[in-house]
């Protein structure tokens, strides 16, 4: 049990320019994937802020000043944010024709190099940095 488990070890004939190459990817990947959710966090700062401007629209209008609250509404709500666009379409678009591909071709370049296998570099740097026998060094979690 000690040493990490049969998914996280390099296959055999698997160099270190290789590994390094995917691993590379993959931290790629994995900021696409923080980028996709500042574009979430887009899209819902977007939509609170639209609920935010329809509040100031009635209370605008509760206040008497139905000429503002009218110009407001007829030019911010229900706007779009890109040309035909809300950030929902956004978000959509993002997922369907950019963050799609990358999750898939970085999972087939896995699969083509490393058998599939995940943060084999992260895996190996484990190992060689832990304190081998040391309690909370253990190299994967005990069985159940």
């Amino acid at each position: 049990m000690d040493g990490p488990d049969e998914a996280h070890l390099r296959p055999d004939g698997v160099s270190d320019a290789t590994v390094e190459a995917v691993d590379t990817l993959t931290r790629a990947l994995e900021t696409m994937e923080v980028a996709r959710g500042h574009l979430l966090q887009f899209h819902r700062l977007t939509g609170t802020g639209d609920t935010q401007l329809r509040q100031a629209v009635d209370q605008l209008r509760h206040a008497g000043h139905d000429e503002v609250a009218d110009r407001l509404e007829h030019d911010l709500v229900g706007r779009n944010v890109i040309e035909g666009r809300w950030t929902f379409q956004v978000v959509e678009e993002y997922d369907d024709t950019f963050f799609s591909a990358w999750r898939t071709l970085e999972r087939e370049t896995r699969e083509e190099l490393v058998q599939g296998r995940r943060h084999l570099l992260e895996s190996e740097m484990k190992e060689s940095h832990r304190t081998h026998g040391l309690r909370h060094h253990e190299s994967r979690p005990p069985e159940q």
